[in-house]
């Protein structure tokens, strides 16, 4: 080999400059395809990649310090969302814990098919010493490492034991990552001395290369098909996945439904498919959809799904769309999610897909009076909206609903709104009314706490103009508020929103509503009895993120906590409004569950809570069908 056509480079070294080098493009924008790298450093990747982003420097690739190694992939995450999946961030951390660490944050990524790069250090290939420090011992393998347990959550997974062979590995791994149907978790487990080895690479290794995001049209035979179905179909409904969101595809949703009239629910990801106040948009599906989604749900003879993967939340577990005759049509890049329901299938990107149906349905529109039907009853769960958001008294302490109604007054097109798991999630679907299309940010594929004070970092990184809001309870901040230092430390300028209700309120219901009677889902000292019914545990959670950097505004009333978000929102540095929340049994709450959500209930009892919890069970099970 020429040498002038080689540059001598560790693993590391090399792997670095590689990603800096690497560009997506769609629609004639180019991005670039890793924008940083997240690190925690051990003896697994120290003297590897880290020292390999010291000699490279922050131009070739900027480093961001985190605290715990599932934060910083949830960070990644919320880059590449906010970032459309067009940008996304590395993961590099120690072997053993620190790798074991990405686990929960890569099977986010993938169950939400979001790109992020891993890349977690790993014991010695040339095993010169057995067992090494946090070594895994498998007596029936020698080439088992806990890397492994992050193959069946990632979407592309390799070792990379020995230098020639980080050049197949990077390509396929970019590959994964900037495809929108395969993309989610990539993992590159390196080996400790492996990273450090030097070898003679091939410049091309390094030239710039531009992974092109590709829109793949609907195939003509499928788009006549869909066409003929949703011209036939009385009652059409679509569905608006997270597909809407990462196809770009708003725009061309608005067009489809300006021309034809068909109504617009929403998943937890394709919320802001439609902004709220546009007529046809009548809010979330599902077990946390809106009345007026639920009931046209029921009765439609056609749903559309549009970038879908039709979770149960979304079928209320496979009960709610209930017309004996009713069919699918599935828009979807992914051949696998657009088969779902024994569908009539349009395999495209969501964007080409929506613009090939406008083109193909001019001159159809549904019957006016099913148009009157479902704008109705938009009115109608505006009004309970409305009734939920209200504190006609300022001077009393918020409920959850009313927190995310002083919420609704403070923010504008441009805020971002983030949470993931607890009680939050369903109020927001329900309730929250989007404003633009990446307003709402609910991670709810894998619903995973402690992702929104991360997450929230990530969105700030890629959207630096945009004001952030973290929503948390209490049992999700206290899982991860970790990555509050590494919001101060970088000047990242993000709102946490942080509500006291003393425990895990959503389980605490579903609890509650299952038979199980709240066990084990209060924060309380025990009782006399050994129960956990004590007082509430004397916990300051506002003291806590004051001690991590943030500035604090505590709100014990409605009217204070107006004053403390208009507040934050206006301050630029990172600040934590502090509330504790009444319970729905005290004020106004949200409206119940307009579907059913099968979790399965003892079958065998003698706690009359449980006994009564599953006839009611199977007085609902009954609902459940197979779509053939």
């Amino acid at each position: 080999m020429n040498a002038s056509a080689v540059r001598r480079l560790t693993v590391a070294q090399a792997l670095v400059e590689f990603l800096a080098h690497q560009y997506t493009e769609r629609d004639g924008q180019r991005h670039r395809l890793i924008n940083a790298t997240w690190g925690i450093f051990g003896h697994g990747n120290v003297a590897g990649i880290g020292q390999a982003l010291l000699e490279s420097g922050p131009e070739a690739m900027p480093y961001l310090q985190g605290r715990n190694e599932q934060a910083m992939v949830h960070a990644a995450v919320g880059f590449a969302r906010q970032s459309n999946r067009l940008a996304a961030q590395a993961v590099t951390t120690s072997i053993g814990p620190g790798a074991t660490n990405l686990v929960t944050g890569a099977a986010l990524a993938t169950v939400n098919r979001l790109p992020v790069l891993l890349l977690p250090g790993d014991i010695f290939a040339t095993r010169p010493a057995d067992p090494v420090l946090q070594q895994l011992e498998v007596p029936s393998a020698g080439d088992v490492s806990v890397n492994d347990c992050l193959r069946p959550v990632s979407r592309y997974f390799d070792r990379v034991v020995r230098p020639e062979a980080l050049i197949p590995a990077a390509l396929a791994a970019m590959r994964v990552l900037a495809d929108p149907a395969e993309t989610g978790a990539v993992t590159l487990a390196l080996p400790q001395d492996v990273q450090a080895e030097a070898f003679d690479w091939p410049e091309e290794f390094f030239a710039d290369r531009v992974w092109h995001v590709r829109r793949p049209a609907a195939d003509p035979a499928e788009l006549v098909v869909a066409a003929r179905a949703i011209r036939s179909a009385r009652r059409p409904l679509i569905v608006a996945g997270g597909g809407v969101h990462h196809s770009e595809a708003e725009d061309a949703l608005r067009a489809l439904v300006d021309t034809t009239g068909i109504p617009v629910a929403s998943t937890q990801a394709g919320k802001g498919s439609l902004r709220h106040d546009h007529p046809a948009d009548i809010g979330g599906i599902g077990h946390t959809g809106t009345a007026v989604a639920d009931d046209l749900a029921r009765t439609a003879d056609l749903v559309i799904g549009v970038g879908t993967r039709y979770s149960d939340f979304t079928t209320a577990s496979v009960t709610l769309f209930a017309d004996p005759a009713v069919r699918f049509v599935n828009l979807n890049i992914a051949p696998f999610d657009a088969h779902k329901l024994s569908a009539t299938t349009l395999v495209a990107d969501a964007r080409a897909g929506l613009e090939a149906l406008t083109r193909e349905l001019s001159g159809h529109r549904v019957d006016e009076t099913y148009e009157a039907e479902y704008r109705t009853g938009k009115t109608a769960w505006e009004r309970r909206v409305d009734a939920a958001f209200a504190a006609e008294d300022a001077a009393v302490r918020p409920s959850q609903t009313q927190v995310l109604g002083a919420l609704d007054a403070v923010v504008g097109d441009e805020d971002v709104v983030i949470n993931a798991a607890g009680s939050l999630p369903g109020d927001l679907h329900k309730l929250w009314r989007a404003r633009s299309p990446r307003q709402y940010h609910l991670e709810y594929g894998y619903s995973c706490m402690g992702y929104e004070i991360p997450g929230a970092i990530g969105v700030r990184l890629a959207a630096p103009d945009r004001p952030v809001w973290a929503l948390v309870g209490d049992g999700t901040y206290l899982m991860m508020p970790t990555e509050i230092v590494t919001a101060v430390q970088e000047g990242i300028n993000i709102n946490i929103v942080l509500l006291q209700n003393h425990g895990y309120a959503s389980i605490g219901a579903l609890s509650e509503g299952i038979g199980a009677e709240r066990f084990g889902t209060a924060y309380r000292f025990r009782a006399a009895d050994g129960t956990y019914t004590g007082d509430p545990l004397p916990v300051d959670l506002a003291a806590n993120a004051a001690s991590l950097g943030m500035d604090v505004l505590r709100a014990g009333s409605v009217g204070e906590l107006r004053e403390a978000l208009a507040a934050a929102r206006a301050s630029d540095r990172p600040t934590c409004v502090y509330v504790e929340t009444e319970t729905a049994d005290t004020v106004s709450g949200p409206p119940e569950a307009q579907a059913w959500w099968d979790v399965p209930v003892a079958e065998t009892a003698t706690r009359p809570a449980a006994v009564k919890a599953r006839e009611d069970y199977d007085r609902q099970a009954v609902a459940r069908r197979r779509h053939l």
